[in-house]
């Protein structure tokens, strides 16, 4: 391990959603990279033996259930970072839902505010709990948020997850203004498809998945760990002076 470079040798970071393909693959990819981990998701399953992969790695990893759309699980959670680490360096908010894949006029008020609580309402304060607690550090803190290109264009079949990531996008630079004078860097990372579980609904699809490959230039997908690279890029000091900025990753499908 001494060899190995480790741009986040001695940092803490929270990961939400990690359970999930691209949450699974940030843990990893953060531990690598020298941090150690406090990770959640709603199902918890997975999450003790990737706590055991973190601690192959030489890092430590605890892990807790965490609804992010329920706000009492939210405050929750801050207290635990509290507790087990004292602080938090780096947060990747990843946990997201997108129960519906279906034209517009069949969304409803439930479908709505499923959607909204988990993407965007427990992110943003689970945001600001973070904040307060790495304000409180008087050291550079890290937010990073996984929005979606979808939140970019219109996404059609996907009209209330694309608006939920479209805001997160703005909440992402809403937040780099406010807490950039607190040292606290906050940016966004928008993919397009990458082979995930999560999205395998709609790439599964062969007539989608060739149709999706034929608008990407470098002629194929993405994987987890492409997106979990651009992570700990904007969670060491390589990107510094990056903030209040959503990083694309579509393998330029809208070089167009």
């Amino acid at each position: 391990m001494a060899d190995t470079y480790q741009p986040l040798l001695g940092k803490i970071a929270l990961v939400t959603g990690a359970g999930g393909g691209i949450g699974k693959a940030t843990v990893l990819k953060l531990a690598e990279a020298g941090a150690d981990i406090l990770m959640c998701d709603k199902k918890t399953d997975d999450l003790p033996g990737l706590a055991e992969e973190v601690a192959k790695k030489g890092r430590k990893a605890v892990w807790t259930g965490t609804d992010m759309g329920v706000m009492d699980d939210v405050n929750k959670l801050v207290e635990k970072a509290k507790a087990d680490y004292g602080k938090i360096d780096i947060l990747v908010n990843c946990a997201a839902v997108s129960p519906f894949f279906g034209p517009v006029l069949q969304a409803d008020e439930r479908l709505w505010d499923k959607i909204m609580s988990v993407n965007l309402k427990g992110p943003f304060f689970l945001s600001l709990g973070i904040a307060k607690l790495m304000i409180g550090q008087n050291l550079p803190g890290n937010i990073i948020n996984l929005a979606s290109a979808g939140g970019m264009r219109p996404d059609p079949m996907l009209a209330v997850y694309a608006i939920g990531k479209a805001g997160m996008i703005h909440m992402t630079r809403m937040l780099a203004t406010e807490l950039g004078p607190h040292k606290i860097r906050c940016n966004s990372i928008s993919p397009s498809f990458i082979r995930t579980r999560f999205s395998k609904p709609i790439w599964g699809f062969p007539e989608i998945l060739d149709w999706a490959v034929k608008q990407i230039p470098l002629g194929r997908i993405g994987e987890p760990e492409e997106i979990a690279n651009v992570v700990v890029f904007l969670a060491s000091d390589a990107s510094s002076y990056v903030n209040s900025e959503n990083i694309v990753v579509t393998g330029g499908m809208y070089a167009g």
